[in-house]
């Protein structure tokens, strides 16, 4: 693959990714807008398949797309430090942390509801007792 160029179905059956979404990544500026062949084909290379690997590696972590700019931005200069991107790390994290707790207190509050389920009729049902409201005026 090194100097062979993909189209763009090709591009897309290597890293996972949707045509479609291809194009999307293309509007928005993630992925550099590829040569054109004669015919007016897209045409992409290594960098593409590079990058896109890398945007779907991303987004498949939970990283935003514009966490995803920004850290392709912070990876163009690689003398830099990067600092700024153990930030975007960072701050992930705790959001996915954040998320991993909403989750237990949600598995928490489901088997509760199941646990008190006593498979009887609809209209004693405890699970639907509990996902009705109690009082509305």
């Amino acid at each position: 693959m090194q100097n062979r160029n993909l189209t763009i179905g090709e591009l897309g059956r290597l890293t996972g990714t949707k045509v479609e979404t291809i194009r999307y990544y293309e509007r928005i500026g993630l992925l550099v807008e590829p040569g054109r062949t004669a015919g007016n084909y897209r045409t992409y290379g290594p960098e593409h398949l590079n990058r896109l690997s890398f945007v779907r590696r991303s987004r498949d972590l939970g990283f935003s797309l514009e966490q995803i700019r920004v850290l392709l931005d912070l990876s163009d200069d690689q003398d830099r430090s990067c600092e700024a991107i153990d930030a975007i790390a960072r701050q992930h994290l705790t959001e996915v942390e954040r998320k991993i707790a909403d989750l237990q207190a949600l598995r928490r509050e489901l088997n509760s509801m199941i646990d008190r389920c006593h498979r009887g009729t609809v209209a004693e049902c405890r699970i639907i007792e509990a996902l009705s409201p109690h009082d509305v005026h």
